[in-house]
């Protein structure tokens, strides 16, 4: 029975004094719908009741809840829960709410202040709640009659050593305490995890509960990252997930959303089509639109041995970087084990793949190195990026003598590594479980990371394997509109179509004994 809807039982409750406080200090359930009843302008849903059981629930140390935008979640945890803790069977007696800036803050406080000051029923069964001088502030209330605090603070500052008499916090609420501009880049991420871990959940006592509320901004998110270490039971806790309808389309509120026509009117006064998908169907999506989902990723646990499967060779391709400054690009090496031939073709993308800040030195005795313990095979290869001063890498390695491949890169970043898709989905490119989590989330992420280096040297080497083990030219697909455009010609990686003649004119051959036949444009042209 939803409690919240059930209007002649809070009726019955809310005339009979005696049973009203006796029932409202006992269920948070029971509160919310007697005092707060004027915040139901819709009848409430199932998973509202949810919400209620969350906050009673003292056993659950940490509970996380993502929620679409209007689903009444601030109003059941940041209103009306930090009251009723305190007023009710809970007995908190520091309640401590945490948001992004001190103007979030003190706005959750003044909306609790205000319920403590006009609401008269409340005020009449539970109150009075007096105001002693200096303790009724813009970031702290003191309500002596319960010997209790309700304090805000922002993710802007230190909450180390905070204390109500002898109590520490024995509940925290975390509302919105990231944005999209905060969690961009992977530093800003980083150090909002880390304020969460080293301050404020060491500020609580050993029986605190914990309550994390916000939307998703990115799959590395401080929501995301609690998520798998709940589901991976590295800590305790729970993770609650309730976007505006399900994935067949059905509301989630019905009595706000009832028909498919009111989810789209509610989709209309959104405008942004990313902000709708991060905001009410909780998918994480860049600005510009997400290339790879994390769904598509297909995973391996050990390598096949090279006996065991119909090893090729091993490739490696290099995205280069000038700077060694903090905010500049870095040096990165993907690496890959290829098995098997056309359909049955299989690409390994090896584990930790490099990912440093390097100099010209640097770089040139990173790739020696590296090609010596990994690239040892006839047919193996290192293809670099040929672009500006990285013209120059090929000739310095050769002297060196190592033989690296540069490709001139065709297109933006954005189109080579969409090109590389089809690979992902169809399961021709497996990745490990674990050792390119880093990779994997450049990927995903792309257009909102910071960078995307890894991103760009995993586009160069699938799509030089898809020219030199597939028979396939993403190139050329591109232009013909898929994988499936009905001709098996393929071009040199170094060749290229003039535009105006529709002929293939050819700046170098591959040196490769497999791609030594003779080719000829696509029919299609």
């Amino acid at each position: 029975m939803n409690i919240l809807n059930n209007k002649e039982l809070i009726e019955s409750i809310i005339k009979d004094p005696v049973v009203r406080c006796g029932v409202t200090k006992q269920s948070h359930e029971y509160f919310f719908p007697v005092y707060f009843g004027t915040y139901l302008m819709f009848p409430s849903a199932a998973f509202h009741t949810e919400m209620m059981k969350i906050t009673e629930n003292e056993k659950e140390q940490l509970s996380v809840v993502v929620a679409f935008r209007g689903s009444a979640k601030s109003t059941i945890f940041s209103l009306s829960y930090p009251i009723w803790a305190v007023l009710g069977q809970q007995q908190k007696k520091f309640v401590l709410i945490i948001s992004q800036t001190q103007v979030q803050a003190r706005q959750i406080l003044a909306n609790i202040k205000e319920e403590l000051t006009n609401n008269v029923l409340l005020k009449n069964d539970l109150g009075p709640f007096e105001e002693p001088d200096d303790e009724w502030r813009a970031t702290s209330i003191v309500l002596p009659q319960y010997g209790a605090r309700i304090m805000v603070a922002s993710s802007e500052q230190s909450i180390r050593g905070l204390r109500h008499k002898s109590h520490r916090p024995d509940l925290i609420i975390l509302d919105d305490i990231e944005d999209i501009a905060s969690a961009k880049t992977k530093e800003g991420r980083e150090k909002t995890f880390r304020w969460l871990a080293s301050e404020v959940l060491p500020a609580g006592d050993i029986n605190t509960k914990v309550i994390v509320i916000g939307n998703l901004v990115h799959e590395d998110s401080v929501i995301m990252r609690l998520k798998q270490k709940i589901k991976e039971k590295e800590i305790r806790g729970g993770f609650y997930m309730y976007p505006i309808m399900d994935e067949q389309g059905v509301s989630l509120w019905p009595e706000k959303f009832p028909t498919p026509e009111s989810l789209k009117n509610e989709e209309r006064k959104v405008l942004n089509p990313q902000a709708w998908s991060r905001e009410y169907l909780l998918k994480i999506i860049p600005e510009e639109g997400q290339i790879v989902y994390p769904e598509w990723f297909q995973y391996y646990d050990e390598l096949p041995t090279k006996k065991q499967a119909a090893y090729r060779c091993t490739y490696s391709a290099v995205d280069l970087a000038i700077s060694q400054k903090d905010t500049a690009d870095y040096t990165t090496v993907v690496s890959a084990l290829v098995f098997g031939r056309a359909n049955k073709l299989r690409i390994y993308i090896l584990p930790n793949p490099i990912r440093r800040k390097l100099s010209f030195p640097e770089q040139v005795e990173m790739l020696k190195q590296h090609t010596a313990t990994n690239l040892t095979g006839s047919a193996d290869k290192l293809f670099v990026e040929s672009v500006a001063y990285q013209d120059a890498l090929p000739q310095m390695l050769k002297t060196q003598g190592i033989h690296a491949i540069g490709v001139k890169p065709q297109n933006d970043k954005r189109t080579r590594l969409s090109l590389t898709t089809h690979y992902i989905q169809s399961g021709k490119v497996k990745f490990p479980r674990k050792g390119c989590e880093q990779l994997i989330q450049e990927m995903v992420g792309f257009g909102i990371e910071n960078h995307d280096d890894l991103a760009d040297a995993f586009s160069l080497l699938i799509l030089q394997i898809a020219e030199r083990h597939l028979g396939e030219s993403p190139w050329m697909m591109m232009l013909l509109g898929g994988p499936d455009y009905g001709s098996r010609d393929i071009l040199y990686y170094s060749d290229y179509i003039d535009v105006e003649t529709k002929e293939i004119a050819r700046t170098g051959g591959s040196g490769d004994p497999e791609f030594s036949l003779s080719r000829k444009a696509p029919r299609c042209f």
